[in-house]
C-alpha cells in the first residue's frame, strides 16, 4: 500500500483512506439508480445500463486511484447523462446506439488531447465565468428533469407549465423525499443525496405494500441476482454508421466533450485544492494523469453502454474524512463493482424516489452562481442567456452555443474584441454554423 499510494507521505494510513472511499460510495450510490432513469428514457435497457454504470463507476475508480493517485472516484455524470437522452437522443434523433458511438468517439479525442496537453490548453482558454453558468445552468436543467418526471411540474396549454396534482400519492412521495434529502443536506450529514434516496424509497414501499397506494414503489421479490444484462456490452459499435449519415452527430460529440471538459476540471480543481494536491505555482499535482484516467473513462464507459464517465464532486465528501491518496478511489471503485449483485433492489427506486435527488444535485450545482460577477453586463448577459435557454429550450448544448455567442457580441460591442481568446472564436463561428445550418 505504501508503494503504491505513499500513504506517510500524505499524512495518512490504510483504515483512514478505506473508510473515506466508503463515505465517497455513499455519497456517490444514488447515481446507481439515477442513472438508469435517464438512460431508460431513451429506451435503453434498464438494467443494462445499472451494469454499465456500476461496473464503468468501479473501473474507472480503481484506475483513478493507481494511475494518479487522486482521491476522485468516477462514474456516469450528472447532466451529461442528461445531454445524452434529452438532446442527442430526443432532440437531435440519434438512436441509443449511436449516441453511445459519439460517446466514444468523444473519449477518443479526449485521450489526444489529453496526451498532447491540448485538453488543458482548451480549459484555460473558455472565460472562467462561463464555466460557472455552464454548471449552474445544467444544475437548474437537471432538477426541471426531476420535478417533470415527478409529476411536481406538467405541461400545460396555457402557460405550457404549471404545478402538477399534489393529491397525487407519487407526487406527495417525491416532495417528501426533497423535503427530507433537503434537511440531511442542511444539517451536513454525509452521504445526504443517497441516504434521501433510500428513505423515500422505504416510505413508498411501506404506503405501497401496506396501505394499497398505486404507483408506488415495490418490494424486491430478492435482494441479489446473478442474472446479468449485457445487451448494451458494444452497441456502441452499431452506432457509427450513423457517424457518417446524421447531420448533428458532430454537434452531440462536441457537445458530450464540452460539457465534460468543464464539469472535470472544476470537480479536480475542488478535490485538489481539499486534498492538499496543488503545488508552490497553483497548479495540480499530476493532473495530466488525472484527465487521461478521465479520458479512459468515458471510452470504456461508452463501450460497455452508459454515457460519459466523469469525476464526481461528491469525492470532496471522502476527502473530508481524511482521503488523500488513490487508495480512497480504489476503495470506492471496489464498493461499486460489488453493487453487481444487487439489481433487485432497484425495483425500489421511482421516478418520484429519483426525483429528489435530481432537485438536490440541482442546488449543488446552482450553488455556482454566487461566483458569476452579475456586476459585469458581459457576464450577466451571457450566463443568463446560457441558463435560462437550457431549462426553457430543454436543451443543454443549444444553451452553451447562444451563451457563446452573446459572450462574444458582448465583447465586440465593447471594444474588448482583442481581448477575445483565438479558441473562443473558434467555437463562436462553430456555434453560428450550428444555428444557421444544423437546427
Amino acid at each position: 500500500m505504501e508503494k503504491l499510494f505513499h500513504l506517510k507521505e500524505h499524512g495518512t494510513n490504510v483504515k483512514t483512506e478505506i473508510l473515506a472511499g466508503i463515505t465517497t460510495f455513499l455519497a456517490m450510490a444514488y447515481i446507481l439508480a439515477v442513472n438508469p432513469a435517464i438512460l431508460g428514457q431513451a429506451h435503453m435497457s434498464h438494467q443494462g445500463v445499472f451494469l454499465a454504470t456500476a461496473i464503468s463507476a468501479g473501473a474507472a475508480s480503481i484506475f483513478m486511484g493507481l494511475m494518479a493517485n487522486y482521491p476522485v472516484s468516477l462514474a456516469p455524470g450528472m447532466g451529461v447523462n442528461a445531454l445524452f437522452t434529452y438532446t442527442i437522443v430526443g432532440q437531435m434523433g440519434l438512436s441509443p446506439e449511436g449516441a453511445l458511438a459519439c460517446v466514444f468517439v468523444s473519449g477518443i479525442i479526449f485521450v489526444i488531447i489529453t496526451v498532447t496537453n491540448i485538453r488543458r490548453m482548451i480549459i484555460n482558454a473558455i472565460p472562467a465565468q462561463l464555466k460557472l453558468a455552464i454548471g449552474a445552468g445544467i444544475g437548474f436543467f437537471v432538477a426541471f428533469v426531476g420535478l417533470k418526471n415527478a409529476g411536481i411540474v406538467v405541461a400545460s396549454e396555457s402557460t405550457f407549465v404549471a404545478l402538477g396534482n399534489f393529491k397525487n400519492p407519487t407526487v406527495l412521495l417525491a416532495i417528501f423525499g426533497i423535503i427530507i434529502t433537503l434537511v440531511l443536506l442542511v444539517k451536513n450529514k454525509p452521504a445526504a443525496v443517497f441516504y434521501g434516496l433510500i428513505i423515500t424509497a422505504v416510505v413508498g414501499v411501506v404506503f405501497g405494500s401496506f396501505f394499497g397506494l398505486k404507483g408506488m414503489p415495490q418490494l424486491p421479490t430478492k435482494l441479489v441476482s446473478v442474472n446479468f444484462d449485457f445487451s448494451l456490452v458494444g452497441a456502441f459499435a452499431r452506432g457509427f454508421n450513423e457517424m457518417f449519415t446524421h447531420p448533428q452527430c458532430i454537434v452531440a460529440i462536441f457537445s458530450l466533450l464540452f460539457v465534460d471538459f468543464f464539469d472535470t476540471a472544476g470537480t479536480l480543481v475542488a478535490v485538489a485544492s481539499k486534498a492538499d494536491l496543488i503545488d508552490e505555482n497553483g497548479e495540480l499535482v499530476n493532473v495530466e494523469r488525472a484527465l487521461l484516467a478521465d479520458a479512459v473513462g468515458t471510452v470504456f464507459g461508452s463501450m460497455i453502454g452508459t454515457s460519459t464517465v466523469t469525476s464526481f464532486v461528491e469525492s470532496t465528501s471522502g476527502v473530508g474524512v481524511g482521503g488523500r491518496t488513490g487508495l480512497t478511489a480504489c476503495t470506492t471503485g471496489i464498493c461499486f463493482l460489488l453493487t453487481v449483485f444487487f439489481y433487485p433492489v432497484l425495483s425500489m427506486i421511482t421516478d418520484a424516489v429519483t426525483a429528489p435527488a435530481l432537485v438536490i444535485v440541482g442546488i449543488l450545482m446552482a450553488s455556482q452562481l454566487k461566483d458569476i460577477k452579475w456586476d459585469n453586463l458581459i457576464f450577466a448577459a451571457s450566463g443568463f442567456v446560457t441558463i435560462i435557454f437550457m431549462i426553457l429550450g430543454y436543451s443543454i448544448s443549444n444553451g452553451i452555443a447562444l451563451g457563446f455567442i452573446v459572450y462574444v457580441i458582448s465583447m465586440i460591442a465593447t471594444g474588448q474584441a482583442k481581448d477575445i481568446n483565438k479558441m473562443v472564436w473558434v467555437l463562436f463561428l462553430l456555434f453560428i454554423a450550428y444555428f444557421a445550418f444544423l437546427i
